[in-house]
């Protein structure tokens, strides 16, 4: 295939500025898990984009903050380890001219990158057009930018345009994974993501940062037409375990169905969830459990 390109592209920005709604957006499928609390994204996940022009590889990777503990060392390792080793960095901000301490680290931190730089001024579709134009004048300067695009990962719009653009900037290459290929995430692990934004979204706002889901079981039925999975959620406090189950059962049942219905979107069959609680105080803090629960360094 001549004149094919191909290359690695890393999303980076603050959280919740919509970095995984984008990257959904742009593959046309749901990976990445999204919800308004921070921490969502925790691994640097791989999305693979595929057209007759190309293939882009995406990085999603969590949002860029300093860190509170050794899971937020972990998930800052994951972000700023991308930015050099990628053939282009997209760096998604909202339409605002406030560069806060936030924004300033990400520049700090983009003064030494060598790789191309777009920067992309996400939720177009809830600002007016002359607050977009103040944001491009307020950022413009700060890095040695490439492009300026404005889009709205929520409602697709100029999406195309940005994936137009992101195919000039790479060189010519191999179609790195099959062109049916959207994600390198084991099936696993995007099941027990699904789960963790249900979770997310329907508990109050400070347990969310303290669980984790782990998939102790999924084995399909020999007729081929139903999945069972067995999963663990992970918090830190006696008192979150009896949150996240509520009262009668009725927060574990209510996360499970509505993870149930993802799953089975995901996986095309049907799903029998059956949801558990352990506690295990702190494990945000400890080596051991963060690689139990999949957060390992040295896979970085």
């Amino acid at each position: 295939m001549s004149n094919f390109k191909s290359g690695f592209v890393t999303i980076i920005g603050r959280p919740n500025v919509g970095k995984s709604t984008l990257m959904n957006r742009l593959i046309g499928q749901k990976i990445a898990i999204t919800s308004s609390k921070a921490q969502t994204t925790r691994n640097r996940i791989q999305t693979v984009y595929t057209c007759e022009e190309g293939q882009i590889v995406f990085l999603d990777t969590p949002g860029i903050n300093k860190a509170k503990n050794k899971l937020g060392d972990y998930m800052l390792m994951a972000a700023e380890r991308t930015l050099n080793e990628v053939d282009l960095v997209l760096w998604l901000v909202e339409p605002t001219t406030f560069i806060g301490g936030g924004e300033q680290y990400i520049i700090d931190k983009l003064q030494n990158v060598k790789t191309p730089i777009f920067l992309v001024i996400n939720k177009t579709d809830i600002a007016k057009e002359e607050d977009i134009l103040k944001a491009i004048v307020a950022y413009k300067d700060k890095v040695d930018f490439a492009e300026v695009i404005p889009v709205s990962a929520l409602e697709g719009t100029n999406t195309q345009d940005l994936i137009d653009t992101i195919l000039k900037y790479l060189p010519e290459g191999p179609m790195y994974y099959d062109e049916d290929t959207v994600t390198d995430q084991p099936e696993r692990q995007i099941v027990a993501e699904l789960i963790r934004e249900k979770a997310l979204r329907l508990l109050s706002q400070e347990i969310p940062h303290g669980i984790a889901v782990v998939i102790d079981r999924m084995k399909i039925r020999p007729k081929g037409d139903l999945v069972d999975i067995e999963a663990t959620i992970i918090c830190e406090r006696d008192s979150h375990k009896g949150i996240i189950i509520g009262k009668k059962g009725a927060m574990i049942k209510e996360i499970g169905s509505t993870a149930r219905q993802e799953i089975e979107n995901l996986l095309d069959m049907r799903v029998n969830l059956k949801l558990w609680v352990k506690v295990k105080k702190d494990w945000r803090d400890s080596d051991l459990l963060l690689k139990n629960y999949g957060y390992n360094k040295k896979e970085l």
